[in-house]
């Protein structure tokens, strides 16, 4: 291994164990309380090393929802292919979806806080293009099984699938925020199961995109 190489894999590790140290502060101090100086303690750096590899904590939520990103779209591809029909797979994403949301919370809160910062798409390094590409390759999926429904005759041939996957990750989300905000209440102020809930909010959608 050359020296060059080897540098690279060494500030690549760095910057792996920064992100894991953020994912411990944020995780249990929340995203808006926690601050640089709480991640360069974590990873026991000083704080001017740590603006060597992140120059903001909303670029370290970056980093941070590029993982969770990733991890949600690999549930995604996993989750369709049980399914034949394009409904099938809707109703099959949403509830990976809402899997998600219940396996890996912190990220689900991750990816929402960060729906707030600014992505820098000139940056084609950037853990935001990052998250921009992945977040279209999880739409995409959303599209594809859409177009798949119009084909096979299980979804409306009338709606367009790039406009309708936007608006089924804007439903599913705000649902989920619900959940993740208001359940308890719910649950016991209105004795609502809410995995009960959350299926009947995919049915309602399905029924909405049934031909």
């Amino acid at each position: 291994m050359g020296i060059t190489e080897r540098k690279e894999r060494e500030k690549e590790k760095r910057r792996n164990d920064i992100i894991d140290a953020a994912e411990r502060v944020f995780f249990s101090k929340g995203q808006n309380p926690a601050t640089m100086d709480d991640v360069a303690e974590e990873a026991e750096l000083s704080k001017g090393t740590l603006y060597l590899y992140f120059k903001s904590k909303e670029e370290l939520s970056m980093a941070i929802k590029l993982r969770g990103l990733k991890i949600l779209g690999e549930i995604f591809i996993k989750a369709i292919k049980k399914y034949e029909t394009g409904i099938e797979k809707i109703k099959a994403i949403g509830q990976a979806y809402f899997q998600f949301y219940k396996d890996y919370p912190d990220y689900f809160n991750t990816m929402i806080y960060s729906e707030s910062c600014d992505l820098d798409l000139m940056n084609k390094n950037s853990f935001c293009t990052g998250c921009h590409d992945q977040g279209d390759m999880a739409l995409n999926i959303v599209s594809e099984a859409l177009r798949a429904g119009i084909a096979d005759g299980t979804i409306r041939p009338e709606i367009d699938p790039i406009k309708t996957a936007h608006i089924l990750w804007g439903q599913s989300s705000g649902i989920i925020q619900l959940i993740a905000s208001k359940g308890e209440h719910i649950k016991n102020e209105h004795g609502l199961c809410l995995d009960e809930l959350m299926l009947s909010a995919f049915d309602l959608i399905c029924y909405s995109l049934k031909k």
